[in-house]
């Protein structure tokens, strides 16, 4: 007995602790939210800035304001999906009048557990891969390396010791068993750690905005060529330069010993055999002083036969009735000098080098045929010759629907829930192998179910929803118990309808 009330004693101590702890957390979450707020604010008057400085040289801002609107719009991406995760945590907890900022349940030790960790629905995963993505994106824009560790650090989705001995992956060392209150805290500071990067990489692209004019004190000669590699037929193009160019005093081009009449600088050859060539020659003007300055240059290139490249995106072979998208290039042509034509089926151009190809008949291979634009006329770059195949079999699932509405494909083997099971319409397939997402037409599937002496009962749906008698019998269904669905008919979009061979066992939790 003496025991018992120790334990008792105990556990009153803990919750009396747990509770001051828990207030401790909602301090921290108040004044992670300020820091937050104020970086946010802060980071909105840089890009006010650069807003500025863009309407007033737009030539000159553009690069830098391009990123910085791309740095914002993945930042308020994971922002608001952390803002999202708190919500629905304390909605878990507190109902639909849930407040995070005057949270009712903090102690609760199931809410966050649930919206992260659970089967099928838990954010934990999605989190951890967006924390990942925004990472290592955002690390690709700082070349300072300190601004870089503390970044990495901030974002590190690294599992401590403590949690790797006891075999957890990040996100149930995060939210497994943790108090709603410490939860919100956890995003919050995720929140804050993002406006710091973010606040970071902006101060670092506006400061290349405000770079300085310097005095120059050396002056060498460029070649910038068009391309260094050309096709036969095709022209040599480069631009020859001074740095710095004075614009009242254009240099002298010679080619060789040969001097050149060039337009702006530009030099134009027409390449008629292949091989790796070299550009040499020097240019020559006089500085304000009258003293002759002379600089040599030296530009390889390289001139090459006609030749294309064209490359299933998704897949290696292309499949009947289907719009495959394929890729089609030629190195050192323009995309939009480039098209292609295909025997048995068609070709549609979708820009920048796509294409959608629908051959018409399984086991007859296509042609695809690559021409290109040289010198103001069509010239045939390359033929390729794909087999044609009939789409795989899709897989049958249910649609259901989480607490918040979001679909997830059912595909059988574990426990669902009785009430999403009754809400969902009916069956559905896919090709989804993680390479291709292709919806099929269900036209119909029958059910099996056993009753209590072991009899099976066979029920035929008419189409793609679950029938009046189906549904009766699933309700029917006590915890634990199962049923299959099998023979489901389905039309792919090459028109063919199949009878999928395997069964969908479906176990109601």
């Amino acid at each position: 007995m003496i025991n018992l009330m120790y334990v008792v004693l105990m556990a009153m101590l803990a919750l009396n602790v747990s509770s001051d702890v828990l207030n401790g957390f909602s301090l921290v979450d108040e004044g992670l939210n300020r820091s937050a707020n104020n970086a946010t604010e802060q980071n909105a008057a840089i890009y006010a800035a650069m807003q500025t400085a863009m309407d007033q040289n737009p030539e000159k801002v553009r690069d830098w304001y391009e990123k910085a609107q791309q740095v914002k719009a993945m930042s308020d991406s994971i922002y608001q999906f952390a803002e999202d995760l708190k919500w629905r945590i304390v909605r878990e907890v507190d109902g639909d009048e849930a407040d995070i900022y005057n949270i009712n349940g903090k102690e609760n030790l199931e809410a966050a557990t649930h919206v992260m960790l659970a089967p099928g629905i838990g954010q934990g995963t999605a989190l951890f891969n967006a924390i990942n993505t925004y990472r290592e994106q955002v690390l690709t824009m700082v070349s300072d390396s300190a601004q870089r560790k503390i970044i990495s650090s901030n974002l590190s989705t690294e599992v401590p010791r403590k949690g790797k001995l006891l075999g957890k992956n990040w996100q149930e060392y995060m939210f497994e068993n943790t108090p709603v209150a410490a939860a919100v805290t956890l995003l919050t500071k995720l929140q804050n750690d993002v406006r710091a990067a973010e606040g970071e990489i902006l101060h670092q692209l506006i400061s290349n905005i405000d770079v300085k004019d310097v005095r120059v004190n050396e002056i060498n000669a460029y070649v910038i060529p068009s391309s260094q590699t050309v096709v036969r037929g095709g022209r040599f193009s480069a631009q020859i330069i001074m740095a710095a160019v004075d614009t009242t005093s254009r240099p002298e081009i010679y080619i060789g010993n040969t001097l050149i009449s060039a337009t702006n600088g530009r030099y134009e050859t027409v390449c008629n055999s292949v091989g790796d060539f070299t550009l040499r020659g020097y240019l020559q003007m006089r500085n304000g002083d009258g003293e002759l300055i002379k600089r040599e240059f030296v530009q390889p290139y390289t001139v090459v036969e006609p030749s294309a490249t064209v490359s299933a995106t998704m897949m290696n072979m292309l499949y009947a009735g289907y719009q495959n998208p394929i890729s089609v290039s030629v190195p050192g042509v323009p995309v939009n000098k480039i098209n292609a034509t295909m025997t048995g089926g068609t070709l549609t151009k979708k820009g920048d080098g796509s294409y959608i190809a629908t051959p018409t008949t399984v086991g007859n291979d296509v042609t695809i045929t690559v021409t290109a634009e040289n010198e103001g006329r069509q010239q045939e770059m390359g033929q390729f010759t794909f087999h044609v195949r009939k789409l795989p079999d899709p897989s049958a699932y249910i649609d259901v629907k989480d607490a918040a509405g979001n679909s997830n494909r059912y595909k059988g083997g574990i426990p669902i829930a009785k009430a999403a099971l009754l809400n969902a319409q009916g069956v559905s397939a896919a090709i989804d192998d993680g390479l291709l997402d292709i919806p099929f037409r269900v036209t119909s599937f029958e059910t099996v179910f056993t009753d209590n002496l072991g009899n099976a009962l066979l029920e035929k749906s008419a189409g793609a929803a679950f029938s009046e008698r189906q549904r009766s019998m699933m309700r029917s269904l006590a915890r634990g118990k199962r049923f299959n669905i099998s023979r489901v008919h389905a039309t792919g979009p090459d028109g063919i309808e199949r009878v999928l061979p395997y069964a969908l066992e479906v176990i109601v939790n």
